[in-house]
């Protein structure tokens, strides 16, 4: 049943067509029974009349408006040749039903039209101008009757058309809600990549050095103090256990499903890690003056990250790029609705162009983080030369209210 079902969708002007020949069929037998009553003329009219309706039917599918047009000419030249109706006439329920079922609504309104006037033309042709006492109300009544089925064609027909613009509709809906979320998809995937990346560049970039420059410093007191070599390499040894606790946070929220181990990963450090930072920098060889303006108090977990991550960068562009003998500045105030930080050193950065982002090995996206990061909290960053040398970063963060 759904094969028959399924060629009988493919084929529409092929059933249309069997349908036509059936009714022409019957109709020529009806023909040539009435022949011996019936003059040749009008014989012959009534064979024009039914092969007209008959293709109407054929054909309503592929051309709807042009076998309308040709319903309505043939009705008119039954009227006006005087041509009995027969049942070639009901094809114009099919082809009313077909034209309001379709998109045209030019061609619907002219089915309506027809449906309501075309009863009536023919009740009062065939009437054969006799009005005995309550043929009124009779001649009324049957034009009620004969109007009645080709308006439900009309109606029916305007119904499916109705519901196959919704379910158009409802598609449209669905595939343009698809695109939407694929689209936002991908911005989350996007935004989810650049957060996991910027903090691998913090991680990273910040550990590293500290470790290169102490084991530069290890590699050039080794034999002359072999104490500061050794407390150099514990230096190290710490900054690598911390580096792996941060990538081991970093990477475990990308294993969905697994729990974190006891003690395996670390907290999203914060201001109050600050010092610790301060103190691990100084370490390493960079004087730091660190000071904090205003009551000290809980923030929003994001401010205290991005606050954190960008002392930890400029820090760490500090001794990248500021030169020999080069010190550094962090002040941190609290103000009543948002978080001051300023970060400045007195050394040659400004002026080195991997400090800008000109390098070829890949510097220069600190700033572009830190801008992500402030950005992000709905902060203001400005990061530029400093008066008398060095670079200063000042970064605005916003605190929501009720945090």
């Amino acid at each position: 049943m759904q094969r028959l079902y399924d060629f009988f969708r493919r084929h529409p002007t092929g059933v249309d067509t069997f349908w036509a020949v059936l009714l022409f069929g019957f109709n020529c037998l009806m023909l040539v029974a009435s022949a011996d009553v019936q003059s040749e003329r009008r014989t012959l009219l009534e064979a024009l009349v039914v092969a007209a309706m008959c293709l109407t039917v054929a054909l309503r599918r592929k051309a709807p408006e042009k076998m309308l047009l040709l319903s309505i000419l043939v009705g008119l030249c039954q009227i006006v040749f005087d041509v009995e109706p027969n049942p070639s006439n009901f094809a114009m329920l099919a082809t009313i039903y077909t034209v309001a079922s379709g998109t045209r609504r030019w061609a619907s309104r002219t089915a309506l039209g027809g449906a309501l006037i075309g009863p009536t033309l023919y009740a009062v042709r065939y009437g054969n101008g006799q009005a005995p006492p309550g043929s009124l109300w009779q001649g009324l009544f049957v034009m009620g009757l004969l109007t009645v089925p080709f308006v439900l064609a009309w109606v029916l027909g305007d119904s499916v058309r109705t519901r196959r613009a919704y379910w158009a509709q409802l598609e449209e809906k669905a595939a343009r809600l698809e695109k939407e979320r694929e689209t936002q998809a991908r911005i989350a995937v996007a935004a989810e990549r650049a957060r996991i990346a910027r903090e691998l560049h913090d991680v990273v970039a910040h550990n590293v050095s500290v470790m290169v420059v102490q084991a530069d410093g290890a590699a050039y007191v080794l034999d002359a103090a072999p104490e500061q070599a050794k407390q150099a390499l514990e230096t190290i040894s710490g900054t690598g256990r911390q580096a792996l606790a941060e990538m081991r946070r970093l990477l475990g929220v990308l294993r969905t499903g697994e729990q974190p181990e006891s003690g395996e990963y670390v907290p999203q450090p914060g201001v109050e890690q600050l010092a610790d930072l301060i103190d691990q920098v100084r370490g390493a060889g960079l004087p730091v003056d660190f000071q904090v303006a205003g009551e000290p108090r809980p923030l929003p977990s994001s401010v205290e990250l991005t606050a954190y991550r960008i002392v930890q960068e400029a820090l760490t562009n500090t001794r990248k790029h500021g030169g020999p003998d080069v010190g550094a500045t962090v002040r941190l105030a609290y103000r009543d609705a948002e978080l001051d930080l300023l970060v400045e050193d007195d050394g040659r950065g400004a002026q080195h162009e991997l400090y800008s982002g000109g390098g070829a090995d890949g510097l220069g996206h600190g700033l572009i983080g830190m801008r992500e990061r402030v950005g992000m909290v709905g902060g203001s960053l400005d990061a530029g030369p400093r008066p008398g040398g060095g670079f200063r970063i000042s970064a605005v963060l916003p605190l929501k209210s009720g945090q």
